[in-house]
């Protein structure tokens, strides 16, 4: 897969691209809605001759236009976002930068030079996608600005139990901590990646030595709580338990939520590597203890619950 990064202020592309079928759209979580405007691109290129091509943006438009918003929280941040894709096996990622600049482009200009001059032919969309300056242009005005130069697709809402799937559905249930459900719209595990860091090696006296993650502030996270998790490392897959949370045990006033992962028959050192985390289950909220005795026999309790659940 080619990724291309394009910017509107820089809008005199000069790629030598093949002709391509592309998915256009946000795609946070790359979820079943998602996965079916990409394949339909994907068949369309099959079908066409063509190249096949997903366009994305970043970072969500949100964060230009409204102010309120500072920085964005993603389902599947753009690294993630890139490695799905090229599992999905597309030929050409196209990653446009969402500023003032792009905001302000006419529906016109837009398909001119984001469809027209990246030689695209065919353009896949879900229903509600817009385009152009405060989203004037949509799929019903496409044939206007497109002027018989590409064809299209329109992918009707994907359900799942009668509701539509969709980034904001995801994320009121990982508000609720109901990862498994998240799961099944992903049609993946949810998970998240990050760098294992140093902690207080607090876990280690206590017989539960944890690997914190840090580099979660681009995850939109699941609600705090302790969870069953798998975790990936060097290949292998290992299960374990997450406590995700502020340990409010040992820290008063803290806002910044802490990824720990204790991996069971695990002992190998995990400072400053990368390790991929997925959550199957949320087994309680994060709680208050009074002293240690009492967080390790509730850490024993979260772990035989938790063997139990993966049959170890």
């Amino acid at each position: 897969m080619k990724t291309i990064e394009l910017s509107a202020s820089d809008s005199d592309f000069s790629f030598d691209l093949n002709p391509s079928a592309v998915a256009v759209g946000f795609f946070d979580g790359v979820h079943k809605g998602h996965q079916e405007v990409i394949t339909t691109a994907q068949n369309k290129a099959d079908q066409l001759g063509l190249a096949s091509a997903v366009m994305t943006f970043d970072p969500h438009p949100s964060v230009v236009l409204n102010k309120a918003v500072q920085h964005a929280r993603y389902i599947t941040p753009l690294s993630e976002k890139q490695d799905i894709l090229e599992t999905m096996e597309v030929d050409y990622l196209f990653v446009v930068r969402f500023d003032q600049s792009l905001a302000a482009l006419s529906p016109q200009q837009f398909v001119d030079d984001f469809f027209i001059g990246l030689n695209i032919k065919h353009v896949v969309a879900g229903f509600d996608f817009s385009y152009g300056h405060k989203g004037k242009g949509s799929m019903e005005t496409l044939p206007e600005h497109a002027q018989g130069r590409l064809t299209y697709t329109v992918v009707e809402k994907v359900e799942q139990e009668s509701s539509k799937v969709s980034s904001t559905r995801i994320r009121k249930l990982l508000d609720d901590g109901e990862v498994i459900e998240v799961s099944e719209l992903l049609g993946r595990t949810f998970n998240v990646r990050g760098t294992v860091v140093s902690g207080d090696k607090r876990g280690r006296t206590i017989g539960y030595p944890t690997a914190n993650m840090a580099n979660m502030k681009e995850y939109y996270l699941p609600k705090s709580g302790v969870y069953a998790v798998e975790a990936a490392y060097q290949g292998e897959q290992f299960y374990g338990m997450a406590n995700l949370g502020v340990k409010p045990t040992f820290q008063e006033n803290s806002a910044v939520p802490m990824l720990e992962v204790y991996l069971f028959d695990f002992d190998q050192d995990l400072y400053g590597t990368e390790l991929t985390v997925y959550f199957h289950k949320y087994i309680r909220a994060e709680q208050k203890f009074k002293g240690i005795d009492q967080i390790v026999a509730q850490l024993e309790k979260d772990e035989a619950e938790i063997r139990r659940f993966f049959n170890r």
